[in-house]
């Protein structure tokens, strides 16, 4: 019952532990109309549910010793209506409980989206991110299955042991000790359940988790023979997971089957006890059977509340981290749209410490660049090159300093501008399921096809496409499948140059080419700069810097220097390989780097 009340006030308002009003809680009060009136078909359906006892004891008590045939068929078709007007009302409150479901879903999808998508530009430990979605999907499946409406009709047992005790005192005290022990044994499946309910769904999304990575990684599972031991931890992930769901089952399959009897033994005892009365002669026929029935009727909700408690504590669980990774997440206020950046960049004593290791992968880092400039980051690795890379394109947040584009820090800026102003081509380039078109665009709504073919020739690959079939239109698969390699990186090249962006930042963007591949992308990086475009890039292999003028060397994520081409290469790369900041070699490896 106190859980009923919970969820009739908003499901989970507990859930919103950090006293901020919770975005679910707001989705929910926006439904504020259709849960009224779920909770009034509520209370006219469990009303209306007194009409099969009423009808039986008319029966028994009136119609059976009268004789009166036109007496049954009123009482009978008195009865039909109220027994249809009962199924409307209880077909409705379902299919609002859908509404409410859908509404939610509706109102927190971009939300969700932009939770997963930004998730990684705040340097916080969020739980289980990847799981949003399936928790809002955990709520709208609970929603719409017949766990609310046993939760909604918990509260009317006393109104049906009230009923009972108007019909005789000793039936509505034997409803008394019913509701006491079956409401005790809910109450005591709602403490005994979050724990069980908690644990299956860390073995669940540690088994997710697990499985993702390794469809991530097939390829190098496959081509180093890790799939046996990655199978038997996997293996172990669902024995872990399965053991979970057979304690949470076990616990709410006994549970249940003790209501179940313990109902039933009641429910018979209540006739017995009404034979009693009919003997002594403190009660009917009708009494007895209408005593028995009500009694069955005001305890059915305790048997489909169990039988739904374990969804309703999965929708409750997901309610309470769904909330909190949407309090942590903010949305964000919109802001001035500004002048597309035209005269330079700037970095300002820029830091980042990551949070779950507390390891200072940035230090401080200064420089300014103005338009037309080339930047070319080098260091060994775990120097923090890709960590700077992706504070430059706001993908992460620096925790102290700042990224400007024309005197603007990137929080200034429009997320949406702010990306059109931005082409940034990642070490771990990925494409989405679409046509070769669709990716190089960014897959906007307004994608100008000039624009496209324009993008592929700055990133040379314009001859390369048309010798495909179908062209710009051919698809490229999940993660680009469809594509080699090196196809991947020069149309993710396309895809950061599309639109003339000011700031083009390239994290080794030849590390799949070939010598054409190069030459390519180093007329691309001088097409960039030619317009009035900033080029930023790491790469270990040396071709490429013949594309830019200035070098900035990262040692232990401290700026060594940042100067002319020449200066730097002079200066740090003549000293002997066993001091040397910059590797000379392109092997000195890619991975690892923060």
């Amino acid at each position: 019952m106190a859980d009923a009340a919970r969820w009739s006030n908003g499901l989970g308002r507990g859930a919103e532990a950090s006293g901020r009003k919770s975005e679910l809680g707001a989705a929910l009060r926006e439904c504020r109309t259709q849960i009224i009136c779920v909770g009034v078909f509520s209370a006219v359906v469990n009303i209306l549910m007194l009409v099969g006892s009423f009808y039986m004891l008319e029966v028994y008590d009136r119609v059976l010793p009268s004789r009166s045939i036109p007496t049954l068929v009123v009482l009978s078709i008195l009865a039909l209506v109220l027994f249809g007007a009962q199924g409307l009302f209880d077909f409705i409150r379902a299919r609002l409980l859908i509404r409410i479901g859908n509404h939610l879903d509706e109102r927190l999808n971009d939300r969700i989206f932009d939770l997963t998508s930004r998730v990684r530009q705040i340097n916080r430990v969020l739980p289980d991110t990847h799981q949003a979605q399936r928790y809002l999907d955990s709520i709208k499946s609970f929603l719409s299955s017949g766990g609310p409406i046993a939760i909604l009709d918990l509260p009317w047992i006393p109104f049906f042991v009230l009923v009972m005790w108007l019909l005789h005192w000793m039936l509505g005290l034997a409803a008394v000790v019913g509701a006491i022990l079956l409401v005790g044994l809910t109450v005591y499946m709602e403490y005994s359940s979050r724990e069980p309910v908690r644990e299956f769904g860390e073995k669940l999304a540690k088994r997710s988790s697990l499985a993702l990575a390794v469809q991530r990684n097939a390829e190098v599972i496959a081509a180093m023979a890790m799939q046996p031991a990655l199978a038997e931890r996997y293996a172990a992930e669902s024995t872990a997971a399965s053991k979970a769901h057979t304690s949470l089952s076990d616990k709410g399959g006994g549970l249940g089957s003790i209501s179940r009897v313990l109902r039933l033994v009641m429910q018979s005892g209540v006739l017995g006890l009404g034979a009693l009365l009919v003997i002594w002669g403190e009660g009917s026929g009708g009494v007895m059977i209408a005593g028995s029935v009500l009694f069955g009727r005001a305890f059915a909700p305790v048997d489909q509340a169990i039988a739904n408690w374990r969804s309703f504590s999965t929708a409750r669980e997901a309610w309470g981290k769904l909330s909190e990774l949407l309090q942590v997440l903010q949305p964000q206020d919109p802001k001035l749209r500004l002048v597309p950046p035209t005269q330079f960049m700037a970095v300002e004593g820029l830091s980042f410490v990551e949070v779950r290791s507390q390891r200072v992968l940035l230090r401080d880092i200064s420089y300014s660049l103005p338009a037309g400039a080339g930047l070319c980051v080098i260091g060994p690795s775990g120097a923090g090159k890709s960590t700077l890379l992706r504070l430059l394109v706001n993908a992460w947040s620096p925790t102290t300093g700042r990224v400007m584009l024309d005197g603007a820090s990137l929080d200034q800026w429009p997320r949406d501008d702010l990306g059109r102003h931005i082409g940034y081509l990642p070490q771990d380039v990925d494409l989405f399921s679409g046509t070769i078109a669709e990716n190089i665009s960014r897959f906007y709504a307004d994608a100008d096809s000039e624009k496209v073919t324009a993008a592929a020739r700055i990133a040379g690959v314009h001859e390369m496409v048309l010798k495909i079939k179908n062209g710009y239109q051919s698809q490229v698969g999940e993660n680009g499948a469809a594509l080699s390699a090196g196809q991947r990186q020069r149309i993710a090249l396309a895809r950061a140059v599309y639109g003339a962006p000011f700031l083009v930042v390239l994290d080794e963007p030849n590390s799949n080419l070939d010598a054409e591949g190069d030459m390519a992308l180093v007329k691309a990086v001088l097409e960039i700069r030619g317009r009035g475009g900033v080029v930023i890039a790491v790469s270990h292999r040396p071709g490429l810097l013949d594309g830019f003028d200035t070098v900035l060397l990262l040692r232990d994520g401290k700026m060594v220097a940042c100067d002319p081409k020449k200066e730097v290469l002079e200066k740090y790369l003549t000293k002997p390989a066993s001091t040397a900041i910059v590797p000379a070699s392109p092997l000195d490896g890619r991975g690892g780097q923060p």
